[in-house]
């Protein structure tokens, strides 16, 4: 009986091994050559290159606007999910869809349109130049480019959870006399924070290394609005491929540890939600 139970799925050891294999394959091997790459330079050469005042600033950039703008679909992305679980209206399937747009969307066709939407002489910008307002070719810009690119990841992620997070409990405190916002914060956020932490954490995976919704949109001023990934590219262009390896190598660990520190506060709230 116990064989039996043990034998639906394969052994441990063989789906360990195929996960192992699979990874190495697809994500560690190929990460491995950029820090291969790099280590041909030299610790002198790398720390010139890695961190030159024009590449902080582009890591200072790209950081923080994803940062900022996996906050902001933190906060709007739990409440479009919120509207499309708990509410039935017209047309809620088409804002369904609308929500994973930017998924099927190709990133350049996403830069274009929305530097016509928030140009000087764009649809909206043209309203805010008069006053003072400017938000292509600024770091506001890339942080609307970001949101546009990563709130589906939040809505996505917080969504089914919503669904399984029952009224009862709602009006169970209610009953007690608990206002709405007692029950958001001692009910409704403490079940939908994994969820939320972890659409948070791939937005600003997301925004991090986004390239073709941002260039569009950014200007591309360096030690102003030049990304991280525009300096890799434009140290390709140059042929200085261990350049380039350097910053994607100074990228790559901090949006490592950037994703980890986020991993760990998970693991510590699920366990103190546990006690």
């Amino acid at each position: 009986m116990s064989r039996a139970k043990r034998s639906v799925l394969p052994g441990f050891g063989l789906t360990l091994g195929l996960t192992l294999a699979y990874l190495s394959i697809v994500v560690l091997i190929p990460l491995s050559t950029v820090f291969l790459k790099s280590a041909g330079m030299g610790p002198a050469d790398f720390a010139r290159v890695a961190f030159s005042e024009r590449a902080v600033a582009a890591y200072r950039l790209s950081f923080g606007t994803a940062l900022a703008a996996a906050a902001v679909n933190a906060v709007f992305g739990m409440l479009v999910a919120w509207v499309l679980v708990r509410y039935r209206f017209i047309g809620r399937r088409f804002v369904s869809a609308i929500v994973d747009l930017p998924f099927a969307l190709p990133t350049a066709v996403a830069g274009i349109a929305l530097t016509a939407l928030w140009a000087a002489d764009g649809w909206i910008g043209q309203y805010l130049a008069p006053l003072g307002i400017k938000v292509a070719y600024t770091s506001l810009g890339v942080t609307i480019a970001l949101v546009f690119v990563g709130l589906p990841f939040v809505v996505r992620s917080v969504e089914p959870v919503l669904e399984d997070v029952g009224r009862d409990l709602e009006e169970a405190a209610a009953s007690l006399g608990a206002g709405r916002f007692t029950i958001f914060r001692r009910v409704i956020l403490p079940a939908i924070g994994p969820a939320l932490l972890t659409g948070f954490a791939l937005a600003f995976a997301r925004g991090v290394g986004e390239y073709g919704s941002v260039i569009f949109i950014a200007g591309n001023l360096p030690y102003k609005t030049e990304i991280a990934p525009l300096l890799i590219v434009t140290q390709l262009e140059q042929y200085d491929y261990a350049g380039a390896t350097a910053i994607a190598t100074v990228m790559l660990l901090l949006a490592f540890a950037m994703l980890l520190a986020v991993n760990l506060t998970q693991v510590w709230r699920r366990r103190r939600m546990e006690r």
